[in-house]
């Protein structure tokens, strides 16, 4: 009952944030479910409400933020049979943008933790599309430090109810959670952006890879790409992704300390220079 009363707190908060949108007609409110919604997902701090966001700003588009009630399920998802997590997954959402009114239009879901559940995205929605967004793990680092997600001195917890801390959470390696609890925030915060990246670049399903620095750098090439791959509009996507923030690229150099650098290497630094960020 515990379990219940919970979801439906975490529903409500859904309905509360989504109904009240303006501009929205009858029958986009009550109509058939688009199954086309588009995910983004990737590490925390890269980007992902965004570029969520712009997206969800289109015409057509409605951006669901990250879904509480789903992203409270993801740990115990991850651990669930592919075809009965997808089923749930298809569960969830619906109720969400039920109580939330966002019928027929795409919904765009921004819960970086299903980048731990791309193949279960993708088959619980073929018609969805899944977007990836990548960014350099040194300035992720750099954000993840200024919020209290990781440190273990935080008691609070987040919308949907996770706690934060120190704690190893489900995507730690089982045979190093001890050392999890046990090193430094820099490392944590690079561990964290880490197994977020490779888990989403495993993933069989296709997914659209975005990277934050080209997009910052280049938006309308990036629209161009995007808007193809999504059958979206260019231009007001274009218009929307110019906003983004390019003077926090690179902002490692000034922000990390030797010692925090030399952490967020030893722990990230294959994969980076994989990505040719190093």
């Amino acid at each position: 009952m515990t379990a219940l009363l919970r979801s439906a707190a975490l529903q409500l908060r859904v309905a509360k944030r989504l109904a009240p949108r303006r501009g929205a007609t009858l029958a986009e409110r009550l109509g058939r479910l688009d199954d086309r919604l588009v995910f983004v997902v990737g590490s925390p701090r890269s980007g992902t409400t965004f570029l969520a966001g712009a997206i969800g700003s289109l015409p057509g588009f409605v951006d669901l933020g990250e879904v509480a009630p789903l992203k409270a399920a993801v740990p115990e998802l991850v651990g669930l049979p592919r075809e009965q997590a997808a089923a749930r997954l298809r569960r969830i959402l619906a109720l969400a943008r039920r109580v939330g009114l966002v019928g027929a239009v795409r919904g765009v879901e921004q819960t970086p933790e299903l980048a731990h559940l791309a193949d279960v995205v993708h088959l619980a929605y073929p018609e969805a599309r899944i977007v990836h967004i990548v960014r350099d793990g040194r300035d992720v680092a750099c954000s993840l430090l200024e919020k209290a997600w990781l440190r273990p001195e935080r008691r609070s917890a987040d919308d949907a109810g996770i706690a934060y801390g120190s704690y190893a959470r489900f995507w730690v390696e089982p045979e190093r959670r001890a050392e999890f609890e046990q090193v430094s925030d820099a490392r944590r915060a690079a561990w964290a952006w880490r197994r977020y990246v490779a888990a989403a670049r495993a993933a069989s399903a296709p997914l659209v890879e975005i990277r934050y620095e080209r997009m910052a750098a280049s938006p309308d090439g990036v629209a161009e790409e995007l808007a193809g791959r999504l059958d979206a509009p260019a231009g007001p996507l274009a218009d929307a992704l110019r906003r983004a923030h390019a003077g926090s690229i690179g902002r490692y150099r000034s922000d990390l300390s030797d010692d925090q650098l030399a952490d967020v290497l030893a722990e990230c630094g294959p994969l980076l220079r994989e990505l040719g960020y190093v």
